[in-house]
C-alpha cells in the first residue's frame, strides 16, 4: 500500500492531500524501471563472469574431448615417424648397402614441396582450432610423403633382387656361430681398445666369444682360398672367397674342418672356435671384405635375424668396448 502525502496550504491554513501528476508517475515508473534494469544486468554479468551458461558448458566439454583425440593422433603420428624412421635406417644401411647403391639424400626422402599455401582453405574459414589443424595436417602430410619415397625404395630394392639367386647365396648373410640369445657378440667394428697393446686401434671386424671348439659355419656359399696357421696375429684362419667382390675371414680357429679350394655353401660347418695366435680368451675374429675394403659385418647379418634383433646387435657393436684380439 503507497504512502498518502500531504502539504500544507497557507491559503486555507489546512494540510491539503497531495495529488500526484501523470507525469510523475511516469517518472517514477521508468526510475524504478531503469534501477531493475541496472541491477538486474549487473548480476547477469557477475553470473556470467563465474558461472557457464549450459551451452558454454557443452563447447568447453567438446573442446576437452577435441583436444584429448587431437593429442592421441599426434602420438599415433610419432610412432608412425619413429617406424617409419627404422625402416628408412634399414634402407640404408642394410639393403642399399647389399646391392651397392647409394643411400638415399635425406632431401629427397623429406620430399618437400614448394608453391602456394596448402592450408589456405582452412585459414580462410576462421576456425579457432586452425593452427592445431594446420599442424597435425602438416605432420601427416610430411608423413604421407615420406611413406611414398620409402616405397619407391622398396620398389627399386626389389627390382634389383630379381633374378639373383646366386648373388643372395653368395652374400654373407648370417653370423659364423650359433648365437640364438645374442650374447656372443663380444666387440664390434671400427676404433676398440686393443687387449694387448692397449691403445685404440682399428678393428677391421667383430668377435664372437665361445667356448673352445663351438662350431663355426660358411657366412655364405664360396670357394675356400685359404687355410693358414700363423703364430701371431690370425693364428688358425680361413679365408672364403664368396664372388661378386666379397671375401670372409674366420681367425683365432682350434681346427679346420675344410680344404684350400673347397666348396662351401652358407651354413656348411669350416671349423671350430680356438684360441690361437694373438688372442685373449676362446673367440672368433670375423671379417668381411667388399672388394678389398673392409665392411662392418652386422651390416650382413639379416638372414638370421628377425628386425627387433637386428637393432639390437646393431646397438650392442656399437659400444666402444675392448676386443679381444
Amino acid at each position: 500500500m503507497s504512502r498518502i502525502k500531504y502539504y500544507y496550504d497557507p491559503k486555507t491554513c489546512k494540510y491539503e492531500r497531495y495529488q500526484r501528476s501523470k507525469w510523475d508517475i511516469t517518472l517514477n515508473t521508468l526510475g524504478f524501471l531503469s534501477s531493475a534494469l541496472i541491477l538486474a544486468v549487473g548480476i547477469l554479468i557477475v553470473f556470467n563472469y563465474y558461472f557457464d551458461s549450459p551451452k558454454e558448458l557443452i563447447l568447453k566439454k567438446e573442446n576437452k574431448e577435441l583436444k584429448y583425440y587431437y593429442q592421441l593422433m599426434e602420438s599415433e603420428v610419432i610412432l608412425m615417424n619413429q617406424m617409419l624412421a627404422d625402416l628408412q635406417q634399414r634402407d640404408d644401411n642394410l639393403y642399399r648397402v647389399i646391392f651397392e647403391t647409394e643411400p638415399i639424400p635425406s632431401d629427397v626422402r623429406r620430399a618437400g614441396i614448394g608453391g602456394t599455401d596448402r592450408y589456405k582453405e582452412i585459414k580462410e574459414k576462421g576456425l579457432n582450432p586452425e593452427k592445431l589443424i594446420i599442424d597435425l595436417r602438416s605432420k601427416v602430410d610430411d608423413l604421407k610423403r615420406q611413406l611414398y619415397v620409402q616405397n619407391l625404395s622398396y620398389d627399386e630394392v626389389s627390382e634389383m633382387a630379381l633374378n639373383k639367386e646366386e648373388y643372395w647365396a653368395s652374400i654373407p648373410a648370417i653370423q659364423p656361430i650359433i648365437n640364438e640369445e645374442l650374447t656372443r657378440l663380444a666387440s664390434g667394428f671400427g676404433n676398440r681398445l686393443h687387449p694387448i697393446l692397449k691403445v685404440r686401434k682399428m678393428h677391421t671386424g667383430v668377435d664372437f666369444s665361445a667356448p673352445k671348439g663351438t662350431p663355426i659355419y660358411a657366412t655364405g656359399d664360396g670357394v675356400v682360398i685359404d687355410v693358414k696357421t700363423v703364430f701371431g696375429g690370425y693364428g688358425k684362419y680361413i679365408e672364403i672367397d664368396h664372388g661378386f667382390g666379397f671375401v670372409t675371414r674366420y681367425a683365432h680357429m682350434n681346427e679346420f674342418s675344410v680344404r684350400k679350394g673347397q666348396r662351401v655353401k652358407r651354413g656348411d660347418q669350416i671349423g671350430t672356435v680356438g684360441n690361437t695366435g694373438s688372442s685373449t680368451a676362446p673367440h672368433v675374429h670375423y671379417e668381411i671384405l667388399k672388394d678389398g675394403r673392409y665392411v662392418n659385418p652386422v651390416h650382413y647379418f639379416f638372414k638370421d635375424l628377425e628386425p627387433s634383433e637386428y637393432e639390437k646387435i646393431l646397438e650392442l657393436a656399437s659400444k666402444e668396448n675392448q676386443s679381444l684380439s
